[in-house]
């Protein structure tokens, strides 16, 4: 099939490219929100399951079985 030959342009296929090209350059990208500082020794709150046996063996030692699970996790995260 030969080349076809090229249409005029007319003044609306202009106006639309223009307008195309302006929308592109004026047209914001979505930011990524701003990640919030941590703060130190703030903890947060998480639903996590783990097994019974593990939670009772933190629970044996009686009140406090968060602050050495949290160690515990801690030491296995290599912090």
């Amino acid at each position: 099939m030969a080349d076809q030959p090229r249409r005029p342009r007319t003044l609306n296929d202009a106006r639309t490219e223009a307008e195309a090209a302006f929308k592109r350059t004026t047209t914001k990208v979505a930011e990524a929100p701003p990640k919030t500082p941590r703060l130190p020794g703030v903890r947060e709150l998480v639903s996590l399951r783990i097994d019974q046996d593990v939670l009772e063996y933190f629970q044996e030692g009686g009140p406090g079985w968060q602050d050495r699970m949290n160690e515990a996790l801690r030491k296995a995260a290599g912090k």
